[in-house]
């Protein structure tokens, strides 16, 4: 409904995979559909400190955070903080030469 799957390569939806973030599994499943795995590196993008943060860091993926102000006593802090995803999507575009490239 959002439209994002028209400028994704991929994605895996905890609900439907029946796998939820943290756990590495979800991670694999999205890297794989996007034909790369989570070795190749990448960035999870979220809000929730422990199953997008924790959860991306556990998969050895860089992270940025969509700060809500909720991030108090977690470990594993993110590579990079902002305000929404407007930003998150514009921070990665303008990183574009440190993003792994496609085969």
């Amino acid at each position: 409904r959002t439209g994002l799957d028209d400028v994704v390569d991929g994605y895996a939806l905890s609900g439907v995979e029946g796998i939820r973030k943290p756990d590495t599994g979800l991670f694999e499943i999205a890297a794989r559909r996007c034909g790369t795995d989570l070795a190749s590196g990448g960035w999870m993008v979220g809000d929730h400190p422990t199953a997008d943060i924790g959860g991306g860091h556990k998969a050895g993926l860089r992270t940025v955070w969509i700060n809500h102000g909720n991030w108090a006593g977690h470990e594993h802090p993110p590579e990079k903080v902002v305000t929404d995803v407007l930003h998150a999507i514009e921070l990665l575009r303008d990183m574009g030469s440190d993003l792994p490239k496609k085969a």
